[in-house]
């Protein structure tokens, strides 16, 4: 059966700084009753305590079928304080984005964060994807993809190697005039097979929707990679230049 897909194109102003605004969300499961909102919102609170400190943090609270489980996670190359923020944007968000929804999961530029009735901690999740991609075409594409392609192994190779914390960052000279920066990071309670495999999942997405792109992310509930032509992690390259508005289509997918 072919994937469920949806699409839409917005414009970006490519910001370097921190914001508050999501780039997606899943919900799902509807529930009535007052003790799974407050499991949710207890699990929320200490979601933000706990990965404002190390970048990322699992809980779990309540009993029997109205137990929640919660994760999230920071961005491993943002700052302390750009994460507690992305953190507490997103506790806020979620109740709301999600009503009386027991499988919520939001992501942001900087973090992300989910909870749920099933015990998911642990577990690789890559049942749907998120894929935002440049609208524009780079020059010279063939070679263009060709530099991605190569660029995406080793950044994926460096997220599992030890040590890293299931974050991988590198960039590539394209031309004189041209860098390309990627990322990939995996969730912090899979073990290094699971994040391996599905940061090499995630590539299945780039000759449909990346190919030829100046810059595209595929994003999972465990992991994710993105690629651009300017920098968006950090340490900035302070050297090069701000690419300002960028028109990004979005792709829903889920495939069965």
């Amino acid at each position: 059966m072919a994937p469920l897909l949806h699409i839409l194109i917005l414009s970006l102003l490519v910001s370097l700084s921190y914001c508050a605004d999501p780039i997606t969300k899943s919900c799902s499961q509807s529930y009535t009753g007052s003790s799974i909102e407050t499991n949710i919102n207890h699990v929320l609170s200490d979601l933000v305590t706990k990965a404002s400190v190390g970048g990322f943090a699992v809980s779990s609270y309540g009993k029997g079928n109205s137990t929640i489980y919660g994760l999230a996670q920071c961005r491993g190359d943002v700052s302390s304080d750009d994460c507690s923020s992305c953190l507490a944007d997103a506790a806020k968000a979620l109740p709301t984005v999600c009503p009386k929804q027991t499988d919520a999961r939001v992501w942001y530029d900087y973090c992300f964060m989910r909870y749920d009735t099933d015990n998911f901690i642990g577990q690789a999740d890559s049942s749907s994807a998120v894929i935002l991609y440049n609208v524009n075409n780079a020059t010279d594409p063939d070679a263009f993809d060709k530099a991605v392609s190569k660029l995406m192994n080793k950044v994926n190779s460096e997220a599992v190697s030890a040590g890293n914390g299931f974050l991988g960052r590198e960039k590539t000279k394209f031309t004189q005039y041209i860098t390309i920066y990627a990322l990939a990071q995996c969730t912090r309670d899979l073990q290094p097979l699971q994040c391996a495999q599905c940061l090499s999942s995630t590539l299945q997405y780039f000759p449909i929707y990346c190919s030829h792109r100046q810059g595209c992310r595929v994003l999972y509930t465990s992991c994710m990679v993105r690629y651009e032509i300017y920098p968006f992690y950090f340490p900035l390259d302070r050297k090069a230049k701000n690419p300002g508005t960028a028109k990004y289509a979005t792709a829903i997918v889920h495939p069965h």
